[in-house]
């Protein structure tokens, strides 16, 4: 029994001990940009959805641009995900060279993401595309299905298009649904039907029976 409560306390141990481990802060990464272009640590990108998000982040590198996307499942507490991309930007620009960097973030966990910015880019994509990106052509897709790759890729060529020197695609187009006409009843029209129905009944019984009185004793 003793070996037993002993076995328990050490998995107990072991798993209070692991639970801290899973949050992610900048000092989880490298100090330097990396060569992948993706870091996917949560996990939620297939093989050939990385590779493809991976080639749209390197065509980027035309408009001089040093890109990456960055997946997640845990915050450390108090940390937003624009947070974690700005330290980011931060601890990489001692090596980044003269490109400017781009971060494209996603929470799992939340459903969340962010793109942050170096200042070299300040001009050409302002911090209000940049939100917009996150919250609206990335957010979208990831809370309709968790469509992290489609997240990914629109984010990733809405600002292309911009940087490029196109116009803003803008926010995406969320499709209306239409309620079709429909012959059932609703609950307010079969109440108000029955109680149309009563108030006839009761008429023609207090107008019937009367008569059918007065008929039958005046004979």
């Amino acid at each position: 029994m003793q070996a037993c409560w002993a076995a328990l306390a050490v998995l107990v141990l072991g798993l209070g001990a692991a639970a801290p481990a899973l949050a992610v802060s900048a000092n989880a990464f490298p100090e330097s940009p990396p060569e992948e272009r993706v870091l996917d640590t949560a996990n939620v990108l297939s093989r050939a959805a990385n590779a493809e998000v991976s080639r749209q982040l390197e065509a980027l590198q035309a408009e001089r641009v040093d890109a990456h996307l960055i997946t997640l499942t845990r915050l450390d507490y108090g940390l937003s995900l624009p947070q974690l991309g700005s330290e980011l930007l931060e601890r990489w620009q001692a090596t980044a060279g003269d490109e400017g960097q781009l971060l494209f973030l996603i929470d799992s966990q939340t459903n969340s993401a962010a793109v942050v910015s170096s200042p070299e880019l300040k001009g050409q994509l302002s911090p209000s595309l940049l939100r917009s990106t996150a919250r609206t052509t990335m957010a979208q897709p990831i809370r309709d299905g968790a469509r992290f790759r489609q997240a990914s890729l629109d984010g990733i060529s809405r600002l292309q298009t911009v940087l490029q020197g196109g116009e803003d695609p803008g926010e995406p187009v969320v499709a209306e649904v239409e309620t079709l006409p429909t012959n059932v009843p609703t609950k307010e029209e079969t109440a108000e039907s029955n109680a149309f129905t009563w108030v006839v009944v009761l008429l023609v019984v207090g107008t019937v029976v009367p008569m059918a009185t007065w008929w039958v004793f005046s004979r």
